[in-house]
């Protein structure tokens, strides 16, 4: 974490990459010990799986006996509630979302982050209604997954250890969204809007909504693909530093995956923070 301020959690969105293997990957690594390898590297990850299907409890279950103490997964949201109901009729498929096995990654579960396609505008009714029933808590979140549709039975763990602050970042990629209306919205609900460096081919905004930042790096040129060179980099960690010490903690995952460059400049930034990853998860 940071020296001063609030905490500050640099990783990865995903890990499970063809072209990471032999390179950030050690060569015959075994693909089930990826994740084991990367979480000893980078001290927080974002779940991807969970954006494409609903994952199934023994899989988080998995993940969180594979990572070490200190470790913390971002949930990223069912792609059916933001690109496929595009937010209508959500409550039960939220409630299958988190009635899935999130539960099981227990004091290792970080943000829950909601993205949405281009092709989404901002419709303050249905947004509204999204963010009123996000829970805010582990408690409040047992409350809603208990309310899961009956096409999950069998499939649902509903075992909360603790209760716990559960914190809710959206990423909007449609030019209607730069409303304050949304913002107000945002705010009224301590829901951080993503600030989300796409190489120019969605809107940027880095509006602060939240008491924590959410950042998504997808490649400084080229998108998923090119890399930061050191005066980027210098510049994403004087921004990072300067909402730390505003009190704020701050999330930042690397998505430009597609030439490896993700898990270097995860590493790179974190250095540029003096931020060291032991190997028993805790960031000093």
């Amino acid at each position: 974490m940071g020296t001063v301020g609030g905490k500050i959690h640099i990783g990865i969105s995903g890990w499970r990459y063809a072209p990471w293997r032999g390179k950030f990957y050690p060569p015959k690594l075994a693909q089930a010990r990826e994740l084991d390898y990367a979480s000893r590297q980078l001290p927080t990850i974002e779940i991807n799986g969970s954006f494409y299907s609903l994952q199934r409890p023994e899989s988080y279950a998995a993940w969180y006996a594979a990572t070490p103490p200190g470790f913390l997964f971002a949930v990223k949201g069912n792609r059916f509630i933001t690109h496929m109901l595009k937010l209508k009729e959500i409550d039960g498929p939220l409630a299958n979302v988190l009635a899935s096995g999130v539960f099981a990654l227990r004091e290792k579960l970080g943000p829950f982050l909601w993205q949405f396609p281009e092709m989404v505008r901002f419709d303050p009714e249905r947004f509204e209604h999204f963010l009123s029933i996000l829970p805010q808590d582990t408690e409040s979140a047992l409350a809603l997954a208990r309310q899961y549709q009956p096409r999950m039975e069998g499939k649902v763990f509903l075992g909360m250890d603790a209760r716990r602050p559960m914190r809710h970042a959206l990423e909007v990629r449609h030019e209607s969204f730069r409303d304050p209306r949304f913002l107000a919205l945002l705010r009224r609900y301590n829901v951080a809007l993503v600030v989300a460096d796409t190489a120019g081919k969605f809107p940027y905004m880095d509006d602060v909504t939240a008491d924590f930042v959410y950042i998504r790096l997808h490649g400084d040129k080229e998108l998923y693909a090119s890399g930061y060179d050191d005066e980027a980099i210098a510049r994403w960690a004087a921004r990072i530093r300067a909402w730390s010490m505003d009190g704020r903690d701050v999330y930042c995952y690397f998505d430009n995956d597609i030439k490896v460059h993700a898990p270097y400049d995860a590493q790179r930034l974190m250095a540029a923070l003096g931020i060291s990853h032991s190997l028993d998860g805790s960031n000093t």
